[in-house]
Parts: C-alpha cells; structure tokens; sequence
C-alpha cells in the first residue's frame, strides 16, 4: 500500500502545483501593476462634490489614544475612517472638530489608502486638528449635534468603559446622532442614558465581525481584551453581519454603524441625512464600485455582478479595482473555497 499512497501524495502535489502557477499566470495577466495608483499630492477637489452645502452645526470625531495592543503589537486609529467620515461632513457643510481620550498627536494606522486619503492628509484644516486632537475631558458635549466613533484596534482599549465618553454620550444621544465604523462601536459598550438604561437597548447594531477579526489576527481576546461582536451581542437587540469585507451600514435610531473599514462613506452619509440633510453627491471610488460588484456577486451571484459594473460604467464612469477583487479572491481561497476564489478571479478580469 505504500507504494500507492506515495504515487497519491505526488499527484496529489502535482495538481496543486498546476493549480498554483495556472492561477498565478492568470492573476499575472491580469496586469494589476497597470492599475491606476493613488495620488499622494491629491486634493480636496478629487472627492468631486457637486450641489451647495446646506449642512450646519458641529460633529466631534473621536479616535483613540492606544498605541499599542496588549502584545505591544502597534494600533491606533484608521485613517481611512477618518479621514472619509471628515470629507463627507465637510463637504456637506459641517464643522468637524477632532478629540481623543488622551488629547495631542494620536497614533495612526495608514492601511489600503486612496485619493481621498492622501487629499486629507494634504488638507492644512485637518493637519491641524490632528496636530492638536481635544482631550475628551475637555470637550462640551452641548456643542455638537452628532458624535462619530473612528474605528483601529486601539479603540478596542480605550474607547470601551470611557467615562469621558459616556459623559458625552449621555449628552447627545437624547437629541442628536451618533455614528461608529468597525472597531469604534466598542465606544457603545457599558453606556447607560439618564434613564439607567443601556444606550444599546433595543438596538440593531453591526460592527467588525468575530469572522473578520479571525481572518487577521491569531487570537484576539489576548490582543484586545474581547471580540467586539460578542459584547454587542450580549447588550444590543440584534448584530447584523455582512458579508467579509464589504460595506455593511446599520440604522437603528439615532445609532448609526458600520462594520468595517469599506463602511465609511455610507456611514456618514447616513449620519447627515439623519441630521436632516440629502448628502451631496460625490465622485464614486473605484474602491466603492468594487464593492459594490462584490456585493452584487455575494447576493445574486455572477451575472449580477456583471450587470452591475456595467451599470457603473455607464451611469458613474467609474470602473472596478482589479486588486480589491483579487483580495475577496484570496480570502476565499484561505478559507478554502476554492470554487468562489476562481469565480472571483475570473470577476475581476472581466
């Protein structure tokens, strides 16, 4: 029987090795290196804003003060969720003031930046507020109408059980609108209103999913201290999961949340309207456009997926990012489903 299962063993890792140069040649036709890059000198012009700003009134923008994880592994906050929550309010006429528990110069991740990233980190308004972020104790909760909780791992650590959160939360979630994106709906957690009940009471919230935290991190209750899903579970009505890795935006209330990075815009897209105001229409990102191929793909599959690029094409001008859809097809192949990886590869040539 020996022989046999040799002669087995070295099919069995012939096949894969065909597999894998067939699928790196397919992904090296694909050309990614000829994909569009982003502009690290971009400006705010790039966001495309069309119609006049009817916003009003104040939002604060919290990000963490956590340098590290409890490994010493470095964290922060996303720039990326900042950066493209400042945009919206700004282009839609709100004044952003930027705080943090510690207050100063707060530590920053730079993760999958696009033009509007670099537009921001070029803008001399928002350098500005990052030089200088507000301490949270400092903050007068009666000058904003809306709070907006920026996402990283460092908020795992700093935004959960913060009494000078709680304090402005206290404040504005009987009259005003609170938005979070992935890890900052850990600022939620443990929060009681003025009638003692739990902010999250009756809520349907999202946030960075157990499966999402899994997929890049070895252990993460020993890195963060618990999984964020998990905590919302246990004090709001309902988790809404969405797919890996794609926009999720959940509207309960005044509780605005989304689950991961690619969450951003719709989440403060959303934050204006509830505030009373249509959001202004913008420049699609052929980050955004991915998604929302993907999305299709994930809901009514291929053909779906397609029509929808199309549709992109003709209606925004604005063609997909080969290399997010490459990524979904990785993804799909860690966790072995190898169907869907090739389905998404060939998506992405298409």
């Amino acid at each position: 029987m020996i022989p046999y299962l040799k002669k087995l063993l070295l099919c069995v890792f012939a096949l894969a090795a065909v597999i894998g140069l067939s699928a790196w040649g397919y992904v090296h036709s694909l050309h990614l290196d000829r994909e569009p890059k982003p502009n690290p000198r971009a400006e705010a012009s790039v966001l495309g804003f069309t119609g006049k700003p009817s916003g009003s009134g104040r939002i604060l923008a919290v990000v963490s003060s956590t340098p590290t994880l409890l490994d010493g592994t470095p964290t922060g906050y996303e720039l990326t969720e900042l950066s493209r929550a400042w945009w919206v309010f700004r282009g839609n006429g709100f004044q952003v003031d930027i705080a943090s528990p510690q207050g100063g110069v707060a530590p920053m991740r730079k993760d999958d930046l696009i033009d509007a990233d670099y537009a921001f980190l070029n803008d001399p308004a928002a350098q500005a507020s990052l030089k200088s972020t507000v301490r949270l104790a400092d903050v007068d909760a009666s000058r904003y109408r809306a709070i907006y909780f920026v996402g990283g791992k460092g908020a795992m650590l700093d935004f959960y059980r913060n009494t000078e959160i709680a304090r402005l939360l206290k404040d504005i979630a009987p009259r005003g609108v609170i938005g979070a994106v992935c890890h900052g709906p850990a600022a939620l957690l443990d929060v009681r209103l003025a009638s003692g009940e739990l902010l999250l009471k009756n809520k349907t919230v999202t946030g960075f999913s157990n499966t999402e935290e899994l997929m890049l991190m070895k252990d993460p209750v020993s890195k963060l201290g618990f999984m964020l899903q998990n905590q919302l579970s246990l004090q709001a009505a309902q988790f809404s999961e969405g797919p890996m890795y794609l926009k999720h935006v959940v509207t309960s209330g005044n509780v605005i949340t989304g689950q991961n990075p690619w969450s951003t815009w719709q989440v403060a897209e959303q934050m204006v309207a509830a505030l009373g105001h249509e959001p202004l229409a913008r420049r699609t990102t052929m980050e955004e456009a991915s998604v929302e191929i993907l999305l299709s793909y994930r809901a009514r599959g291929w053909q779906a997926a397609l029509h929808t690029q199309a549709q992109l094409m003709q209606d925004k001008k604005v063609a997909k990012d080969k290399r997010l859809i490459v990524m979904h097809a990785l993804v799909a192949a860690m966790h072995g489903d190898l169907g869907d990886a090739l389905s998404l590869a060939r998506l992405a040539g298409n």
